[in-house]
């Protein structure tokens, strides 16, 4: 299987049926609820777009550049930017169009919550210190681990820092539409492991078996992999629903006031 077979029949296929999905609800008066409607979600998904790419492209060619992974030079159109295919950047673009519209979708489907929102201060707080805890643990794991923890210790540091920092700012909004968050978080981290698991089955490209666990799901996919389509997936969906939320705009106004009565 080419990468581009890959990303038509994972990615390509999927997102247009999204798109699809979610236009013919908004023709049919099927909208957001009101608190997700603080800003423009396209602009939204388009700045994750930005920010998928500025983020993973450095962190992505080292994991190259170290043969923690690699591909099949004849499944690739042999186009490079950097150790990376071309198609592995139109995956980073892929993936976070997919997500996003797929929580989209499951906003539009999926019956608000009836409550208001809470604020919950200890939750912010606990729950970034644990994403925190995973991405220090994963620095340790690189400093003092074996090799075999390498693709671990290099995927819990870069993945588990910015959903700290979303946590820190908004666990509770996130927790307030756990609905659609959870409806697209679990199912897109599942579908896109399940593919990838498809793509090393033919050779697509190679998880190093000297820099990786060793343990498997199902016998074909190594356990980094599963987390890292969940941890990417987790940070499109965190981020685009605290950039939609209308709790997320009041804290910030809240936050900028103080901050600058603090002056």
């Amino acid at each position: 299987m080419s990468y581009f077979g890959f990303l038509f029949n994972f990615v390509g296929l999927p997102f247009l049926f999204l798109l699809f999905l979610n236009s013919a609800m908004h023709s049919r008066g099927k909208r957001l609820p009101v608190d997700l409607q603080a800003w423009p979600t396209l602009p939204v998904i388009g700045l994750h777009v930005v920010l998928a790419l500025v983020y993973t492209t450095p962190w992505d060619n080292y994991l190259v550049a170290a043969r923690v992974w690699w591909y099949d030079p004849a499944l690739v159109a042999g186009i490079t930017l950097g150790y990376v295919p071309i198609e592995e950047y139109l995956f980073f673009i892929g993936q976070t169009l997919l997500v996003g519209t797929a929580f989209l979708a499951f906003a539009r489907l999926l019956p608000p919550t009836a409550l208001p929102f809470q604020s919950r201060r200890r939750l912010r707080l606990w729950s970034a210190a644990l994403s925190l805890a995973l991405s220090l643990s994963g620095l340790l794991l690189l400093g003092l681990g074996p090799a075999k923890g390498s693709y671990l210790g290099l995927e819990l540091a870069w993945g588990a820092f910015p959903i700290a920092v979303q946590l820190a700012f908004g666990a509770d909004i996130i927790w307030h539409f756990r609905r659609p968050v959870f409806w697209t978080l679990i199912p897109a981290a599942l579908f896109l492991s399940g593919a990838d698991a498809l793509a090393i089955m033919a050779g697509t490209w190679t998880i190093s078996p000297l820099k990786s666990s060793g343990v498997t799901l199902g016998g074909i996919l190594p356990l980094e992999e599963f987390l890292f389509f969940l941890f990417t997936s987790a940070m499109v969906v965190f981020g685009i629903t605290l950039m939609i939320a209308r709790p997320s705009h009041q804290r910030a106004t809240w936050v900028h006031a103080i901050a600058r009565n603090a002056r």
